[in-house]
This record gives structure tokens, C-alpha cells and sequence, in this order.
């Protein structure tokens, strides 16, 4: 127990301790409330409860680096009993309580084991930081930093180490002491065992010594707390709980706000408050740089550096920030580099291996929309498809008159809405299979199946324009919103009961972006809708077709709308034996046509994005790649006309058009058209 002087002395620490970090916190807290409203409130509940479990779980953290992850668990799990156990700790010193036997047995094992466990989880952690500096933990150098980084992450995480390490070995140390002096305690057995290396004299001079360095530790490190990457121990839920749904959604611009005199996001103020709550939540453990297909690449983005470089700067104008002063530079300035910006394909990955939530892709689509709507800074390739979908609605800049040429030479009229005003299905066909070659025997191959299945349906024809996905991912708000109204006055008038497409992108724009414009309706990739015709008995597809097959999932259907299963079962229905590449489902690599960078030169690196992911597949062994998405489809195709024994890539749709062919041909009644 403390001498009244020393429980003065805690006292004071304490308010100076809780004084100067709740300065800290506040002005965190300041620079989050000067963010641009978010609306992140709704099914309050439900939010709080998935964030807790997902928290206590762990199962963030655990998606990658198992064994770095178990050693993080050791260290969290140990924490957070360590807030009872401090506690506790401060009740045994402040009053003449022993808490000991009876209950606190249970108690006291925990502790004890605990203690251990955080120990062992940061020695470990630390030197594999510090000793074994895997490559995961550094930037490239073509990588943008913060001047502060490069000394600043070795510094932090030394120092946060060294707290964690000093605070719980104290901590062991201090009822080691105890244990020397009073006898051991078969409910302490750490404590107990190393009691015997503590000459039993000097027990309750260490006893109290040890008391003081592991609370006054704490103490110490409350004011340090806001700055450093620790924080996102606490600020980690608070991320969870307003974290983005559906993922990858974006947030409109109300452009008939006349109060709103910018667009996109340029300097760090310019952000929602949900995106300046990301750089204090990051943990910094390079994850979405891993996963990144730009970082993979060779490029010169990490979106781990992003979020990064955001934290350091708001660290050295937090005071200024906080009480409402402009930030001196540009997010260009200091936190990436213009082709970092453009190289960026949106595909999700860095957002859904984040253990916090955090939404690094967003940031860089408010970065591109500012260039685009702000500046008219982007990519010269872009202008020609911002173009093309504001005069012809599409961004090959084709003529709407040529939107049904895919269509010719079919066996039988491809009804429009113009003649089957309410079809009950509306056969979305999207740009790519609309004017590309290639794709459109996707379109071909699909609506021969619908009319084989003998379904009521139809295709909006010339009145379809582009869904808006590419002009959105590169920025350019304002093209998506006149498209996207336009779409939607359209699909509103025709009002189908399911709308099936082709793309991935059209089918994540429609059904999670299109609400916001009051266009609400049942939208299926032909994948799963080719699925449920089969369960049904409306399409009889034998497995006829022969050999290995792989697949690669597409961002925009997998981890952007978790459509896993459905491509993978029509693989199996038409007879092929399903080889996985090692990188699948949301662990997937991009094939680098998305987030507008189709219809632009690729940024430099060391390969392209899809011969990075074309190698993977073709390493499987299979002989055809199944792919569900034009852009996908072309990608690859590009890549296997470059080598003598490509792999051939086949759209799901063709693949059970061919089954149905097979099947025709072998009982002799002739094939579906090619």
C-alpha cells in the first residue's frame, strides 16, 4: 500500500497524465469534426455488436500472417485484461486490500498468464521488426513518403515496445516481488517461478518499485498515446463501427448545392470525417500495400503509405488543424505522387484486408475527383472516354445507331423494349459486349440461352447507355451522376423484375450505386441467374465439355458483391475439373482493367498487372480460364496472344453455350450460333 505522500504524488500524476492526453484526444477528435458530414449512423446497434466481435475475435487480423497474427493476439488479448488488471492494481495500492484467494484466484491466474503472453507476443514482434525486417515493413523507393516516416515508424514502434514491454514486465515483476517476500502462489506461476531469482530483503523495496514502473508507465505514456500508432488500439472499434457498406459504394456529390464551392478532396480537410479517422486507426502493418496490384507491380502507389504520410502530417498541424486552420500543403505534396494517384484500380483489396476497416480506395477516388472535376488534371488517354460516353454514352465513342450490332446473324430477333415494353427479365448488356468484338460473343452466347430458356425478356437496344463505373473510378463525378440519372429515368419507365448482366462493373454500379439516384431493383450476374436457370430445369446443360479449367474472380463480383460460388458451380456443370489459383476468391489479384485503367496506358513498373495474374493462372495447369467479366476476358486474352500456347479464355456464358451445343449435337439437333 502507498504512504499518503505517495498517494498524493499518484493523484497528481494521474490529472497531469489524464490532463495532457485528454489535450491529445480532443484535438483528434477536433480534426475528425472538421471532416465533410458522413452518413454512418444508421443500424446503430447492429454496428457497435459487428465491431465488438470482429474485435474480440480477432478474425481481421487473422485473414493473412497467421503467425504474426497469433503473436498480435497474444499482446491484444493480454491488454485488454490488462485494463482490469491495472486497475485492480490501483485499488491494492491506493487502500488496504489484498486480493487474494477465494475468487480472485481466477483472476490472479489470468493476470499471471497474461503477463507472459503479451510478453512473449512483443518480443516477438519486435524482433522480427527489428532483427528480421521482413520486406512486407518497407516502402520501395519509388514510393512517396512523409519526410517523418522514414525515421518516425522505427522510432514509434520502438518506443511503443519498449512501453509495453517495461509496463507488463514491471507489472510481473512487482507480485514476483510480493511472492518472494510472502511465500509462492500456485495461481501466480510465472510470478512464482521468477520470485526465486529475488533476494527475499530487497522483496518489498522491489515490490514498490516495480509497483510504480508499471502504473507510472501508463501514467507516462497516456500524453504520448495520441501520437503514436498505439492509438489504434482504441480507435480501431470506432473505425469498424462507421466502417462503409456496401464496400466500395461511393458517395455521391449533391452537385445542386450551390453552398458547395469544390469537388473531390485536395488537401486534408477536404475529406469526410470517416477518412480522417482511417490515418489514426491504421496500424501501419503494410497489409494493403502487400495486396495492392499497383505495389505488386512495381508502381509507384502504396495505400498503406497514403494513409501513412496522412498521419504524420496530421501529427506535426494537429493543434493548428484542430482549432480549424487550413493545412499548408496538398495531399499531392506530401502524401503520393500524381502517377500514384492514376494507378490505383480500384479493386478493393486493400479495404477488405485491412484488420480496421480503414478505406484507403476511397481516399484516392476523392483525390482523382478533385483532379477531374477541379483541376482537368488527368490522364490525356482518359479525355477520349469522357468523350465518348458524354456524346455516343459509351467511352468507345461508337455510335449508339452500332449498339445492337452484336445481335446480327442470330437465328432469331433479339427483342428491345421498344417492342416488350415489361419483360420480366431486362438483359443489361453493358459497352464491352455492346462494341467490342471479342465481348460481344458474350452478348451473343447470353441471349441464346435466355432464348432457349423460353424466358419473357428483352434488352434496352440504342436507349442503353454506359452504367457510368468508368467515369466514376477515374473521378469524373459529375459524367457519372448525368449518366446514372439518365439510366435510371429509363430502367424506372421498363421496370423489370430482375435486370441480368455480363459485367461486374454494370452490375455493382446499378445495384449499389444506382439507389442513390432512386433506381432500386433486383440486379443478377448472369453467373447466378445461369445458376438458377439450371436449378430450375429451365436450362438442361449436361457436363459434356472435357479437360481442366481455371477461374479468376472478378473484383467488382467478388469483393466488391461476395459472388463467389455461382461461376465456380457453372465451371463444374459443364464438365470441367476446377484448378484454383493460389490468389482466389477475396484474396483474388486484379486483372488490372479496373478504376478506369482500361482506357489508359498502365503506369511503369516491373510487369504489367495483368501478366502478373495471367502467370498465377496459367501456372495452375488448366488448359481454359473461365473468367465472368469483358474487361477481365480481354485483359487475359491480350496476354495468352502473346505466347504460343496461350490459355483459352472463355466467358462463363460461352461455356454453357457450348455445353448446350454439345449436348444438341451429340441427340442431332444442331448448335447454338458462336
Amino acid at each position: 500500500m502507498l504512504t499518503p505522500i505517495e498517494k498524493l504524488l499518484f493523484l497528481l500524476a494521474v490529472a497531469a497524465s489524464l490532463y495532457f492526453g485528454g489535450i491529445g484526444f480532443y484535438r483528434i477528435y477536433l480534426a475528425w469534426r472538421r471532416g465533410h458530414p458522413a452518413d454512418r449512423f444508421d443500424r446503430l446497434p447492429e454496428r457497435i455488436g459487428r465491431a465488438l466481435w470482429l474485435v474480440l475475435t480477432q478474425q481481421t487480423v487473422f485473414k493473412r500472417r497467421p503467425l504474426v497474427s497469433f503473436f498480435h493476439a497474444l499482446v491484444f488479448y493480454g491488454f485488454v485484461y490488462y485494463l482490469l488488471v491495472n486497475l485492480f492494481d490501483v485499488v491494492e495500492g491506493l487502500f488496504p486490500v489484498d486480493l487474494r484467494g477465494g475468487v480472485w484466484n481466477y483472476h490472479n491466474l489470468l493476470a499471471d498468464l497474461f503477463s507472459a503472453s503479451v510478453l512473449v507476443g512483443i518480443v516477438a514482434l519486435m524482433i522480427r521488426r527489428y532483427l528480421v525486417r521482413p520486406a512486407e515493413l518497407t516502402f520501395a523507393p519509388q514510393v512517396k513518403l512523409h519526410e517523418k516516416v522514414p525515421a518516425g515508424i522505427p522510432r514509434d514502434s520502438a518506443i511503443v515496445g519498449a512501453f509495453i514491454f517495461f509496463h507488463v514486465s514491471s507489472r510481473l515483476l512487482s507480485k514476483a516481488a510480493l511472492l518472494a517476500s510472502e511465500g509462492t502462489d500456485p495461481w501466480m506461476p510465472v510470478a512464482s517461478l521468477v520470485a526465486g531469482a529475488i533476494p527475499p530483503g530487497a522483496a518489498p523495496v522491489l515490490m514498490h518499485v516495480f509497483w510504480w514502473g508499471a502504473i507510472g508507465s501508463i501514467l507516462a505514456f497516456i500524453p504520448y498515446f495520441p501520437r503514436t500508432k498505439h492509438i489504434h488500439l482504441m480507435v480501431s472499434s470506432v473505425k469498424l463501427t462507421f466502417s462503409k457498406e456496401p464496400w466500395g459504394a461511393l458517395e455521391p456529390i449533391d452537385f445542386e448545392d450551390e453552398s458547395v464551392e469544390t469537388y473531390g478532396v485536395a488537401r486534408l480537410e477536404d475529406f469526410s470525417w470517416p477518412r480522417l479517422v482511417d490515418p489514426y486507426a491504421c496500424i501501419m502493418c503494410n497489409r494493403c500495400q502487400e495486396v495492392c496490384p499497383a505495389y505488386t507491380t512495381g508502381k509507384a502507389l502504396s495505400p498503406s503509405a497514403l494513409i501513412i504520410n496522412e498521419r504524420y502530417e496530421l501529427n506535426d498541424l494537429l493543434p493548428k488543424f484542430a482549432a480549424g486552420e487550413a493545412s499548408p500543403r496538398t495531399l499531392l505534396e506530401f502524401a503520393l505522387t500524381p502517377e500514384a494517384l492514376w494507378a490505383c484500380t480500384t479493386c478493393l483489396a486493400c479495404v477488405e484486408v485491412c484488420p480496421v476497416g480503414n478505406e484507403q480506395m476511397l481516399h484516392l477516388v476523392d483525390l482523382r475527383r478533385e483532379r477531374v472535376m477541379m483541376e482537368g488534371d488527368f490522364p490525356a488517354e482518359l479525355q477520349n472516354a469522357f468523350r465518348g460516353m458524354e456524346r455516343s454514352g459509351n467511352p468507345w465513342g461508337l455510335s449508339a445507331e452500332k449498339r445492337m450490332d452484336w445481335a446480327e446473324g442470330l437465328p432469331f430477333e433479339v427483342p428491345t423494349v421498344a417492342e416488350n415494353p415489361n419483360p420480366e427479365v431486362l438483359y443489361w448488356v453493358g459497352c464491352a459486349a455492346s462494341y467490342d468484338p471479342r465481348a460481344q460473343k458474350i452478348a451473343r452466347a447470353m441471349a441464346t440461352i435466355l432464348h432457349e430458356a423460353g424466358l419473357d425478356w428483352a434488352v434496352l437496344g440504342k436507349e442503353e447507355k454506359c452504367s457510368g463505373d468508368p467515369a466514376r473510378r477515374s473521378g469524373n463525378e459529375y459524367l457519372f451522376f448525368q449518366l446514372a440519372t439518365e439510366n435510371v429515368e429509363k430502367l424506372n419507365a421498363v421496370n423489370p423484375k430482375v435486370i441480368v448482366t455480363t459485367c461486374p462493373h454494370c452490375y455493382h454500379t446499378i445495384q449499389n450505386e444506382y439507389p442513390q439516384f432512386g433506381g432500386n431493383y433486383r440486379v443478377v450476374h448472369h453467373s447466378e441467374f445461369l445458376k438458377e436457370l439450371i436449378e430450375e430445369g429451365r436450362l438442361d446443360v449436361l457436363p459434356l465439355l472435357e479437360g481442366q479449367a481455371t477461374y479468376h474472380d472478378p473484383c467488382y463480383l467478388g469483393r466488391h458483391n461476395g459472388v463467389y460460388e455461382p461461376p465456380r458451380d457453372l465451371v463444374a456443370e459443364v464438365g470441367f475439373r476446377l484448378e484454383e489459383p493460389q490468389r482466389n476468391r477475396s484474396g483474388s489479384f486484379c486483372c488490372g482493367a479496373g478504376g478506369g485503367q482500361f482506357w489508359k496506358e498502365e503506369e511503369p513498373g516491373v510487369m504489367r498487372v495483368s501478366e502478373n495474374r495471367y502467370r498465377e493462372l496459367k501456372n495452375t495447369g488448366a488448359e481454359v480460364l473461365a473468367t465472368a467479366c469483358p474487361f477481365c476476358m480481354r485483359m487475359f486474352e491480350d496476354e495468352a496472344a502473346r505466347e504460343e500456347d496461350g490459355l483459352a479464355v472463355r466467358d462463363l456464358a460461352e461455356l454453357v453455350a457450348e455445353a448446350i451445343a454439345e449436348k444438341k449435337r451429340r441427340i442431332g439437333g444442331g448448335g447454338i450460333p458462336a
